[in-house]
């Protein structure tokens, strides 16, 4: 459905534009695909392109990531502007995670206008997805940012958190960044231990995940209760509770890995 490039057609008159402006995402109202905006609407729009990024072809049809000028008054009748939760669940997750990879190419170019070695201006490669400091020889390339996320499970139960900063009451799995020399499975460890003052085994990959809230790539596991009483990280972790199949709280999309991971953990009981 998408394919990778960084070599755009010559020609690309039917070509495809996730917009975003002032790092918003545009999406089509009038559209089922919400996100990918044609050629001949950008034509018509007279929005005036400050980055353009060629990013593969979807369905054969080249597609490219955009930055409009902020000046632009789009027309509320036909265009939203919001962030990529707007479309989550909206459209197929192979669309989502296309506009989730225009959008962390458009910030790292922004993020990397000049050279953090030697303060000189960034340039754009001219065969690979990457910034150039001519004078010092540094390069950047778009930045990811490898966390774990973990279904913990007890028999049946699940241990489910709520995040302090989320003002929605959803539970979700436990998730960390990976630290400067840990393997992903000593991140797990570590995290559920910080986290919820639990020790866990029998860890079990599961599946990854491009996340782009703003740049991660999620690894998900499973794991096993091993021993420990609950107690929650403060600032951290509002709450925390092992929850039975029957009566779970609200609970990631199945769009997100972590409702992935708890999905298959239900219907491996089944």
């Amino acid at each position: 459905m998408f394919r990778p490039d960084n070599q755009a057609p010559d020609s690309p008159a039917n070509a495809l534009h996730i917009v975003f402006q002032n790092g918003k995402l545009v999406s089509n109202m009038r559209s089922s695909s919400l996100c990918l905006l044609e050629q001949t609407l950008v034509e018509q729009g007279g929005w005036q392109v400050r980055k353009r990024h060629f990013m593969g072809y979807w369905r054969e049809q080249p597609c490219f990531a955009v930055e409009i000028d902020a000046s632009h008054q789009l027309d509320p009748m036909d265009y939203q502007l919001g962030s990529l939760w707007q479309i989550l669940g909206r459209v197929d997750e192979p669309l989502f995670s296309l506009a989730g990879r225009a959008a962390q190419v458009l910030a790292w170019e922004r993020d990397h206008q000049f050279c953090g070695r030697c303060g000189s201006p960034m340039r754009p490669h001219p065969a690979e997805r990457a910034m150039v400091c001519e004078p010092c020889g540094m390069t950047n390339y778009p930045r990811i940012a490898p966390c774990i996320i973990v279904l913990v499970t007890r028999g049946e139960e699940m241990l489910l958190a709520r995040a302090a900063n989320n003002p929605r009451p959803m539970y979700s799995t436990l998730a960390g960044f990976i630290e400067a020399g840990e393997t992903a499975e000593e991140t797990l460890v570590r995290e559920v231990r910080e986290e919820v003052g639990l020790e866990v085994g029998a860890l079990r990959y599961f599946q990854s995940q491009s996340w782009p809230f703003p740049n991660q790539l999620m690894l998900g596991y499973f794991a096993e209760y091993a021993g420990g009483e609950i107690v929650c990280e403060p600032g951290e972790i509002a709450d925390a509770q092992w929850f039975h199949p029957h009566s779970l709280p609200m609970i990631p999309p199945p769009a997100s890995v972590a409702g992935q991971l708890i999905q298959h953990h239900l219907q491996s009981l089944s």
